[in-house]
Protein backbone atom coordinates (compact mmCIF):
# COMPACT_ATOMS: atom_id res chain seq x y z
CA UNK A 1 0.00 0.00 0.00
CA UNK A 2 1.28 3.50 -0.83
CA UNK A 3 2.49 5.59 2.11
CA UNK A 4 0.36 8.55 0.99
CA UNK A 5 -2.75 6.37 1.40
CA UNK A 6 -1.71 5.14 4.84
CA UNK A 7 -1.20 8.64 6.26
CA UNK A 8 -4.25 10.33 4.75
CA UNK A 9 -6.11 10.39 8.13
CA UNK A 10 -3.23 11.35 10.45
CA UNK A 11 -2.73 15.06 9.59
CA UNK A 12 1.10 15.19 9.39
CA UNK A 13 2.92 18.21 10.81
CA UNK A 14 5.90 17.68 8.49
CA UNK A 15 6.92 15.23 5.76
CA UNK A 16 10.52 14.69 4.66
CA UNK A 17 10.89 12.44 1.64
CA UNK A 18 8.50 10.86 -0.83
CA UNK A 19 5.07 9.52 0.13
CA UNK A 20 4.69 7.79 -3.23
CA UNK A 21 6.40 4.65 -1.96
CA UNK A 22 5.09 1.16 -1.35
CA UNK A 23 4.81 -0.03 2.27
CA UNK A 24 4.98 -3.78 2.89
CA UNK A 25 4.20 -3.79 6.62
CA UNK A 26 3.61 -1.63 9.70
CA UNK A 27 5.38 -2.07 13.06
CA UNK A 28 5.70 -0.37 16.44
CA UNK A 29 8.44 -2.77 17.60
CA UNK A 30 11.75 -2.16 15.81
CA UNK A 31 12.63 -5.85 16.20
CA UNK A 32 9.68 -6.79 13.99
CA UNK A 33 10.63 -4.44 11.15
CA UNK A 34 11.45 -5.99 7.77
CA UNK A 35 12.50 -4.59 4.40
CA UNK A 36 10.00 -2.03 3.10
CA UNK A 37 8.10 -1.61 6.38
CA UNK A 38 6.80 1.53 8.07
CA UNK A 39 7.97 2.03 11.68
CA UNK A 40 5.80 4.06 14.08
CA UNK A 41 7.83 5.46 16.98
CA UNK A 42 5.61 5.69 20.07
CA UNK A 43 6.40 6.92 23.57
CA UNK A 44 5.54 3.79 25.59
CA UNK A 45 5.31 3.37 29.36
CA UNK A 46 8.55 1.33 29.45
CA UNK A 47 10.56 2.75 26.54
CA UNK A 48 10.44 5.53 23.95
CA UNK A 49 10.20 4.17 20.41
CA UNK A 50 12.02 7.23 19.09
CA UNK A 51 15.24 5.76 20.50
CA UNK A 52 14.79 2.76 18.20
CA UNK A 53 14.43 4.64 14.91
CA UNK A 54 18.04 3.85 13.86
CA UNK A 55 17.47 0.16 14.67
CA UNK A 56 14.27 0.13 12.61
CA UNK A 57 16.08 1.71 9.65
CA UNK A 58 18.83 -0.85 10.05
CA UNK A 59 16.19 -3.57 9.79
CA UNK A 60 14.95 -2.11 6.49
CA UNK A 61 12.28 0.46 7.41
CA UNK A 62 11.32 2.51 4.35
CA UNK A 63 9.37 5.13 6.32
CA UNK A 64 9.14 6.38 9.91
CA UNK A 65 6.20 8.06 11.66
CA UNK A 66 7.35 9.98 14.74
CA UNK A 67 6.61 12.97 16.96
CA UNK A 68 10.11 14.39 16.60
CA UNK A 69 12.93 13.85 14.14
CA UNK A 70 16.10 12.04 15.23
CA UNK A 71 18.82 14.29 16.62
CA UNK A 72 21.78 15.27 14.46
CA UNK A 73 19.93 16.42 11.34
CA UNK A 74 20.79 13.36 9.28
CA UNK A 75 17.13 12.37 9.04
CA UNK A 76 16.95 10.92 5.55
CA UNK A 77 20.24 9.38 4.49
CA UNK A 78 20.48 9.30 0.70
CA UNK A 79 16.73 10.01 0.58
CA UNK A 80 16.02 6.38 1.31
CA UNK A 81 13.79 6.93 4.33
CA UNK A 82 10.66 9.07 4.47
CA UNK A 83 9.84 10.75 7.79
CA UNK A 84 6.29 11.70 8.71
CA UNK A 85 6.10 13.91 11.79
CA UNK A 86 2.77 13.90 13.69
CA UNK A 87 1.50 15.41 16.93
CA UNK A 88 0.45 12.07 18.43
CA UNK A 89 2.06 8.87 17.18
CA UNK A 90 -0.12 6.67 19.44
CA UNK A 91 -3.20 8.02 17.68
CA UNK A 92 -1.49 7.72 14.29
CA UNK A 93 -0.49 4.08 14.83
CA UNK A 94 -4.09 2.93 15.13
CA UNK A 95 -5.29 4.95 12.15
CA UNK A 96 -2.45 3.73 9.94
CA UNK A 97 -2.94 0.10 11.01
CA UNK A 98 -6.68 0.33 10.31
CA UNK A 99 -6.03 1.42 6.72
CA UNK A 100 -3.19 -1.06 6.17
CA UNK A 101 -5.37 -4.01 7.21
CA UNK A 102 -8.30 -2.99 5.01
CA UNK A 103 -10.44 -1.06 7.53
CA UNK A 104 -11.75 -4.25 9.18
CA UNK A 105 -14.43 -2.58 11.29
CA UNK A 106 -16.16 -1.40 8.13
CA UNK A 107 -16.56 -5.07 7.19
CA UNK A 108 -17.87 -6.48 10.48
CA UNK A 109 -19.89 -5.33 13.50
CA UNK A 110 -17.53 -4.67 16.42
CA UNK A 111 -18.86 -4.40 19.99
CA UNK A 112 -16.57 -3.36 22.84
CA UNK A 113 -17.05 -4.19 26.53
CA UNK A 114 -15.44 -1.99 29.18
CA UNK A 115 -15.65 -1.79 32.97
CA UNK A 116 -13.73 -3.06 35.99
CA UNK A 117 -15.40 -6.47 36.34
CA UNK A 118 -17.36 -8.65 33.92
CA UNK A 119 -15.60 -7.72 30.67
CA UNK A 120 -14.33 -11.22 29.90
CA UNK A 121 -17.59 -12.96 30.77
CA UNK A 122 -19.76 -10.49 28.84
CA UNK A 123 -17.60 -10.46 25.69
CA UNK A 124 -17.11 -14.25 25.71
CA UNK A 125 -20.81 -15.00 26.23
CA UNK A 126 -21.74 -12.69 23.36
CA UNK A 127 -19.21 -14.53 21.19
CA UNK A 128 -20.68 -17.91 22.19
CA UNK A 129 -24.27 -16.71 21.83
CA UNK A 130 -23.78 -15.41 18.30
CA UNK A 131 -21.99 -18.61 17.29
CA UNK A 132 -25.02 -20.45 18.69
CA UNK A 133 -27.13 -18.31 16.35
CA UNK A 134 -25.01 -19.58 13.45
CA UNK A 135 -22.84 -16.56 12.72
CA UNK A 136 -19.09 -16.49 12.15
CA UNK A 137 -17.77 -14.48 15.09
CA UNK A 138 -14.49 -13.12 16.46
CA UNK A 139 -13.47 -12.66 20.10
CA UNK A 140 -10.70 -10.54 21.63
CA UNK A 141 -10.42 -11.21 25.37
CA UNK A 142 -8.13 -11.73 28.36
CA UNK A 143 -8.48 -15.52 28.20
CA UNK A 144 -8.05 -16.09 24.46
CA UNK A 145 -8.72 -14.56 21.07
CA UNK A 146 -10.81 -16.48 18.55
CA UNK A 147 -11.42 -16.23 14.83
CA UNK A 148 -14.65 -18.21 14.75
CA UNK A 149 -13.57 -21.54 16.31
CA UNK A 150 -9.82 -20.98 15.80
CA UNK A 151 -7.96 -19.92 18.99
CA UNK A 152 -5.29 -17.21 18.79
CA UNK A 153 -3.16 -16.82 21.97
CA UNK A 154 -3.25 -13.47 23.77
CA UNK A 155 -0.95 -11.56 26.13
CA UNK A 156 -2.96 -8.40 26.82
CA UNK A 157 -6.65 -7.69 27.44
CA UNK A 158 -6.55 -5.40 24.40
CA UNK A 159 -3.59 -5.92 22.00
CA UNK A 160 -1.44 -3.13 20.54
CA UNK A 161 -2.99 -1.34 17.53
CA UNK A 162 -0.98 -3.26 14.92
CA UNK A 163 -1.79 -6.68 16.39
CA UNK A 164 -5.40 -5.63 16.96
CA UNK A 165 -6.00 -4.49 13.39
CA UNK A 166 -4.18 -7.51 11.96
CA UNK A 167 -6.43 -9.77 14.04
CA UNK A 168 -9.63 -7.91 13.10
CA UNK A 169 -8.50 -7.93 9.46
CA UNK A 170 -8.15 -11.71 9.58
CA UNK A 171 -11.60 -11.97 11.15
CA UNK A 172 -13.15 -9.87 8.39
CA UNK A 173 -11.23 -11.71 5.65
CA UNK A 174 -12.46 -15.06 6.99
CA UNK A 175 -16.08 -13.97 6.96
CA UNK A 176 -16.76 -13.01 10.56
CA UNK A 177 -19.91 -10.87 10.74
CA UNK A 178 -19.45 -9.86 14.38
CA UNK A 179 -16.53 -9.37 16.76
CA UNK A 180 -16.70 -8.84 20.50
CA UNK A 181 -13.78 -7.43 22.42
CA UNK A 182 -12.76 -6.40 25.91
CA UNK A 183 -11.63 -2.80 25.96
CA UNK A 184 -9.30 -2.12 28.88
CA UNK A 185 -8.69 1.30 30.41
CA UNK A 186 -5.01 0.98 29.40
CA UNK A 187 -6.03 0.42 25.78
CA UNK A 188 -8.27 3.50 25.79
CA UNK A 189 -5.65 5.72 27.46
CA UNK A 190 -2.91 4.46 25.11
CA UNK A 191 -5.18 4.87 22.05
CA UNK A 192 -4.79 1.24 20.97
CA UNK A 193 -8.36 1.37 19.60
CA UNK A 194 -7.70 4.51 17.53
CA UNK A 195 -9.15 4.16 14.03
CA UNK A 196 -11.62 1.40 14.94
CA UNK A 197 -15.33 1.95 14.40
CA UNK A 198 -17.58 0.36 17.01
CA UNK A 199 -21.16 -0.75 16.37
CA UNK A 200 -21.75 -0.71 20.11
CA UNK A 201 -20.21 -0.39 23.54
CA UNK A 202 -21.14 -1.95 26.88
CA UNK A 203 -20.30 -0.58 30.33
CA UNK A 204 -20.41 -3.19 33.11
CA UNK A 205 -19.35 -1.36 36.30
CA UNK A 206 -16.53 0.66 37.77
CA UNK A 207 -14.63 0.10 41.01
CA UNK A 208 -11.05 0.69 42.09
CA UNK A 209 -8.45 -0.98 39.83
CA UNK A 210 -5.27 -0.19 37.87
CA UNK A 211 -4.40 2.85 39.99
CA UNK A 212 -0.74 1.85 39.63
CA UNK A 213 -1.17 3.08 36.05
CA UNK A 214 -3.95 5.71 36.19
CA UNK A 215 -2.83 7.14 39.61
CA UNK A 216 -6.33 8.43 40.51
CA UNK A 217 -9.90 7.10 40.30
CA UNK A 218 -10.79 10.23 38.31
CA UNK A 219 -8.23 9.36 35.62
CA UNK A 220 -9.55 5.79 35.55
CA UNK A 221 -13.13 7.03 35.08
CA UNK A 222 -11.98 9.48 32.41
CA UNK A 223 -10.28 6.67 30.45
CA UNK A 224 -13.43 4.51 30.49
CA UNK A 225 -15.64 7.47 29.61
CA UNK A 226 -13.53 8.38 26.58
CA UNK A 227 -14.57 5.09 24.97
CA UNK A 228 -18.20 6.26 24.94
CA UNK A 229 -17.31 9.89 24.13
CA UNK A 230 -15.78 8.64 20.86
CA UNK A 231 -18.64 6.28 19.95
CA UNK A 232 -20.28 7.17 16.58
CA UNK A 233 -23.87 8.41 16.60
CA UNK A 234 -25.27 5.32 14.83
CA UNK A 235 -23.75 2.99 17.47
CA UNK A 236 -25.40 1.93 20.72
CA UNK A 237 -24.07 2.43 24.24
CA UNK A 238 -25.49 -0.02 26.78
CA UNK A 239 -24.76 0.92 30.40
CA UNK A 240 -25.42 -0.55 33.83
CA UNK A 241 -27.91 1.84 35.41
CA UNK A 242 -27.27 0.37 38.88
CA UNK A 243 -23.63 1.49 38.85
CA UNK A 244 -23.21 5.08 40.04
CA UNK A 245 -20.94 5.77 37.05
CA UNK A 246 -23.28 4.22 34.50
CA UNK A 247 -24.86 7.43 33.25
CA UNK A 248 -21.60 9.36 33.75
CA UNK A 249 -20.11 7.20 31.00
CA UNK A 250 -22.63 8.46 28.43
CA UNK A 251 -22.90 12.13 29.43
CA UNK A 252 -21.12 13.29 26.27
CA UNK A 253 -21.72 10.42 23.86
CA UNK A 254 -23.30 10.88 20.44
CA UNK A 255 -24.42 7.25 20.40
CA UNK A 256 -27.86 5.83 21.17
CA UNK A 257 -27.99 5.24 24.93
CA UNK A 258 -29.71 2.17 26.43
CA UNK A 259 -29.72 0.93 30.03
CA UNK A 260 -29.94 -2.34 31.96
CA UNK A 261 -30.72 -2.86 35.64
CA UNK A 262 -31.79 -5.28 38.36
CA UNK A 263 -33.28 -2.45 40.44
CA UNK A 264 -34.67 0.37 38.32
CA UNK A 265 -36.89 1.12 35.34
CA UNK A 266 -34.75 0.71 32.23
CA UNK A 267 -34.65 -0.75 28.72
CA UNK A 268 -33.52 -4.22 29.85
CA UNK A 269 -34.85 -5.13 33.31
CA UNK A 270 -33.84 -8.25 35.21
CA UNK A 271 -34.72 -10.06 38.44
CA UNK A 272 -33.27 -13.10 40.22
CA UNK A 273 -36.12 -15.48 41.03
CA UNK A 274 -34.13 -18.47 42.34
CA UNK A 275 -30.45 -19.27 42.99
CA UNK A 276 -28.50 -22.46 43.75
CA UNK A 277 -25.03 -23.83 42.91
CA UNK A 278 -26.31 -25.33 39.66
CA UNK A 279 -27.62 -22.01 38.37
CA UNK A 280 -30.33 -19.33 38.61
CA UNK A 281 -33.86 -18.71 37.42
CA UNK A 282 -34.03 -15.18 36.05
CA UNK A 283 -36.72 -12.84 34.76
CA UNK A 284 -35.61 -10.65 31.86
CA UNK A 285 -38.15 -8.12 30.57
CA UNK A 286 -41.00 -10.23 32.01
CA UNK A 287 -39.82 -13.56 30.61
CA UNK A 288 -38.26 -16.37 32.67
CA UNK A 289 -34.99 -18.07 31.76
CA UNK A 290 -32.97 -20.75 33.61
CA UNK A 291 -29.19 -20.31 33.33
CA UNK A 292 -26.06 -22.23 34.38
CA UNK A 293 -24.64 -19.27 36.32
CA UNK A 294 -24.95 -18.06 39.89
CA UNK A 295 -24.49 -14.73 41.62
CA UNK A 296 -25.93 -11.27 41.25
CA UNK A 297 -22.85 -10.16 39.31
CA UNK A 298 -23.52 -12.88 36.72
CA UNK A 299 -27.14 -11.77 36.46
CA UNK A 300 -25.77 -8.36 35.44
CA UNK A 301 -23.39 -9.92 32.92
CA UNK A 302 -26.18 -11.98 31.36
CA UNK A 303 -28.49 -8.97 31.28
CA UNK A 304 -25.81 -7.01 29.39
CA UNK A 305 -25.48 -9.90 26.92
CA UNK A 306 -29.26 -10.03 26.53
CA UNK A 307 -29.51 -6.30 25.88
CA UNK A 308 -26.61 -6.18 23.43
CA UNK A 309 -27.94 -9.14 21.44
CA UNK A 310 -31.36 -7.50 21.12
CA UNK A 311 -29.77 -4.18 20.09
CA UNK A 312 -27.85 -6.11 17.41
CA UNK A 313 -31.19 -7.25 15.94
CA UNK A 314 -31.88 -10.59 17.62
CA UNK A 315 -35.35 -11.47 18.91
CA UNK A 316 -35.78 -11.49 22.70
CA UNK A 317 -37.24 -15.01 22.86
CA UNK A 318 -34.42 -16.48 20.77
CA UNK A 319 -31.80 -14.70 22.89
CA UNK A 320 -33.31 -16.16 26.08
CA UNK A 321 -33.21 -19.67 24.61
CA UNK A 322 -29.56 -19.07 23.67
CA UNK A 323 -28.68 -17.83 27.15
CA UNK A 324 -30.05 -21.03 28.68
CA UNK A 325 -27.45 -23.06 26.71
CA UNK A 326 -24.40 -21.08 27.88
CA UNK A 327 -21.89 -22.05 30.59
CA UNK A 328 -19.44 -19.98 32.69
CA UNK A 329 -16.19 -18.71 31.18
CA UNK A 330 -12.95 -20.46 32.25
CA UNK A 331 -11.88 -19.31 35.70
CA UNK A 332 -15.06 -17.35 36.37
CA UNK A 333 -16.99 -18.92 39.25
CA UNK A 334 -16.03 -22.46 38.26
CA UNK A 335 -17.41 -24.92 40.81
CA UNK A 336 -15.54 -28.17 41.56
CA UNK A 337 -17.29 -30.66 43.82
CA UNK A 338 -15.21 -32.64 46.33
CA UNK A 339 -15.90 -36.35 46.98
CA UNK A 340 -16.04 -35.36 50.67
CA UNK A 341 -19.11 -33.17 50.14
CA UNK A 342 -17.67 -29.65 50.01
CA UNK A 343 -17.34 -27.35 46.99
CA UNK A 344 -14.42 -25.30 45.68
CA UNK A 345 -15.04 -22.20 43.57
CA UNK A 346 -12.19 -20.94 41.37
CA UNK A 347 -12.63 -17.31 40.34
CA UNK A 348 -10.54 -14.52 38.79
CA UNK A 349 -11.71 -11.98 41.43
CA UNK A 350 -8.71 -9.72 42.07
CA UNK A 351 -10.30 -6.46 43.25
CA UNK A 352 -12.16 -5.69 46.50
CA UNK A 353 -15.46 -5.31 44.66
CA UNK A 354 -15.04 -8.55 42.69
CA UNK A 355 -14.27 -10.45 45.91
CA UNK A 356 -17.37 -8.99 47.52
CA UNK A 357 -19.50 -10.03 44.54
CA UNK A 358 -18.26 -13.62 44.51
CA UNK A 359 -18.45 -14.11 48.28
CA UNK A 360 -21.92 -12.55 48.41
CA UNK A 361 -23.05 -14.95 45.68
CA UNK A 362 -21.69 -17.92 47.67
CA UNK A 363 -23.52 -16.80 50.82
CA UNK A 364 -26.69 -16.30 48.80
CA UNK A 365 -26.67 -19.99 47.90
CA UNK A 366 -25.35 -21.36 51.21
CA UNK A 367 -27.87 -19.42 53.33
CA UNK A 368 -25.87 -20.22 56.47
CA UNK A 369 -25.77 -23.98 55.89
CA UNK A 370 -21.98 -24.17 55.58
CA UNK A 371 -18.77 -22.24 56.18
CA UNK A 372 -16.85 -20.16 53.62
CA UNK A 373 -13.06 -20.58 53.47
CA UNK A 374 -11.29 -18.08 51.22
CA UNK A 375 -7.81 -18.37 49.69
CA UNK A 376 -6.65 -15.08 48.17
CA UNK A 377 -3.55 -13.05 47.38
CA UNK A 378 -2.70 -9.88 45.46
CA UNK A 379 -0.50 -9.29 42.43
CA UNK A 380 2.96 -7.81 42.79
CA UNK A 381 4.03 -4.53 41.14
CA UNK A 382 0.40 -3.43 40.92
CA UNK A 383 -1.89 -1.10 42.89
CA UNK A 384 -0.79 -1.57 46.52
CA UNK A 385 -3.69 0.45 47.88
CA UNK A 386 -6.23 -2.28 47.15
CA UNK A 387 -4.36 -4.98 49.09
CA UNK A 388 -5.63 -4.19 52.62
CA UNK A 389 -9.09 -3.52 51.16
CA UNK A 390 -9.17 -6.98 49.53
CA UNK A 391 -8.12 -8.68 52.77
CA UNK A 392 -10.72 -6.74 54.75
CA UNK A 393 -13.55 -7.73 52.38
CA UNK A 394 -12.41 -11.35 52.27
CA UNK A 395 -12.28 -11.51 56.09
CA UNK A 396 -15.67 -9.85 56.46
CA UNK A 397 -17.38 -12.43 54.26
CA UNK A 398 -15.40 -15.57 55.20
CA UNK A 399 -15.39 -17.91 58.18
CA UNK A 400 -11.71 -18.73 57.59
CA UNK A 401 -9.23 -16.75 55.49
CA UNK A 402 -5.91 -17.86 54.04
CA UNK A 403 -3.80 -15.05 52.58
CA UNK A 404 -1.25 -16.34 50.08
CA UNK A 405 0.80 -15.47 47.02
CA UNK A 406 -0.76 -14.54 43.66
CA UNK A 407 1.64 -13.39 40.92
CA UNK A 408 4.34 -11.72 43.07
CA UNK A 409 6.23 -10.65 39.94
CA UNK A 410 9.28 -8.73 41.19
CA UNK A 411 8.07 -8.21 44.76
CA UNK A 412 8.68 -10.48 47.74
CA UNK A 413 5.52 -12.55 48.42
CA UNK A 414 5.69 -11.92 52.16
CA UNK A 415 5.77 -8.12 51.62
CA UNK A 416 2.52 -8.37 49.64
CA UNK A 417 0.96 -10.60 52.31
CA UNK A 418 2.00 -8.08 55.01
CA UNK A 419 0.29 -5.29 53.03
CA UNK A 420 -2.90 -7.35 52.98
CA UNK A 421 -2.70 -8.26 56.69
CA UNK A 422 -2.53 -4.53 57.48
CA UNK A 423 -6.21 -4.30 56.51
CA UNK A 424 -7.33 -6.75 59.23
CA UNK A 425 -8.40 -6.02 62.79
CA UNK A 426 -7.66 -8.30 65.75
CA UNK A 427 -10.85 -10.37 65.30
CA UNK A 428 -10.13 -10.85 61.57
CA UNK A 429 -6.58 -12.01 62.30
CA UNK A 430 -7.81 -14.72 64.66
CA UNK A 431 -9.49 -16.53 61.74
CA UNK A 432 -6.69 -15.81 59.26
CA UNK A 433 -3.65 -17.83 58.20
CA UNK A 434 -0.86 -16.53 55.98
CA UNK A 435 0.80 -19.16 53.78
CA UNK A 436 3.11 -17.79 51.08
CA UNK A 437 3.15 -21.06 49.08
CA UNK A 438 -0.10 -20.94 47.06
CA UNK A 439 -0.14 -24.72 46.53
CA UNK A 440 0.13 -25.29 50.28
CA UNK A 441 -2.53 -22.63 50.93
CA UNK A 442 -5.02 -24.43 48.66
CA UNK A 443 -4.14 -27.79 50.23
CA UNK A 444 -4.66 -26.35 53.73
CA UNK A 445 -8.06 -24.93 52.79
CA UNK A 446 -9.13 -28.37 51.55
CA UNK A 447 -7.92 -29.97 54.80
CA UNK A 448 -9.97 -27.47 56.82
CA UNK A 449 -13.15 -27.91 54.76
CA UNK A 450 -16.00 -30.11 55.94
CA UNK A 451 -19.13 -31.40 54.23
CA UNK A 452 -21.31 -28.49 53.10
CA UNK A 453 -18.51 -25.89 53.19
CA UNK A 454 -17.39 -23.79 50.23
CA UNK A 455 -13.77 -22.89 49.45
CA UNK A 456 -13.18 -19.81 47.29
CA UNK A 457 -9.80 -19.77 45.53
CA UNK A 458 -9.62 -16.23 44.17
CA UNK A 459 -7.34 -14.05 42.10
CA UNK A 460 -6.00 -16.14 39.23
CA UNK A 461 -9.00 -17.88 37.67
CA UNK A 462 -8.10 -18.98 34.13
CA UNK A 463 -4.35 -18.27 34.52
CA UNK A 464 -2.18 -21.37 34.31
CA UNK A 465 1.03 -19.77 35.57
CA UNK A 466 2.54 -17.95 38.53
CA UNK A 467 4.93 -15.11 37.69
CA UNK A 468 7.94 -14.92 40.03
CA UNK A 469 10.99 -12.70 39.43
CA UNK A 470 10.19 -12.36 35.73
CA UNK A 471 9.67 -16.11 35.16
CA UNK A 472 6.30 -17.74 34.54
CA UNK A 473 6.00 -21.10 36.32
CA UNK A 474 3.14 -23.47 35.52
CA UNK A 475 0.43 -23.15 38.16
CA UNK A 476 -3.29 -23.80 37.72
CA UNK A 477 -5.67 -23.27 40.66
CA UNK A 478 -8.13 -25.84 39.29
CA UNK A 479 -5.39 -28.47 38.98
CA UNK A 480 -4.22 -27.77 42.52
CA UNK A 481 -7.77 -28.04 43.89
CA UNK A 482 -8.30 -31.40 42.20
CA UNK A 483 -4.95 -32.68 43.52
CA UNK A 484 -5.89 -31.57 47.03
CA UNK A 485 -9.23 -33.39 46.78
CA UNK A 486 -7.34 -36.69 46.48
CA UNK A 487 -5.20 -36.11 49.57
Amino acid sequence: MKLKELIRTVQPVQIIGSTDIEIAGVDIDSRQVQEGHLFVAMRGTQADGHAYIPAAIGQGARAVVCEELPAGGDVAPDGEVTYVVVKDSEEAAGRIATLFYGDPTSRLELVGVTGTNGKTTTATLLYRLFRYFGYKVGLISTVCNYIDDQPVPTEHTTPDPITLNRLLGRMADEGCQYAFMEVSSHAIAQKRISGLRFAGGIFTNLTRDHLDYHKTVENYIRAKKKFFDDMPKEAFSLVNLDDKNGMVMVQNTRSQVHTYSLRSLCDFKGRILESHFEGMLLDFNGQEVAVHFIGRFNAYNLLAVFGAAVLLGQKEQEVLIGLSTLYPVAGRFEAIRSPKGYTAIVDYAHTPDALTNVLTAIHGVLEGRGRVITVVGAGGNRDKGKRPMMAKEAARLSDRLIITSDNPRWEEPQDIIDDMLAGLNAADKEKTLSIADRREAIRTACMLAQKGDVILVAGKGHEDYQEIKGVKHHFDDKEEVRKAFNV
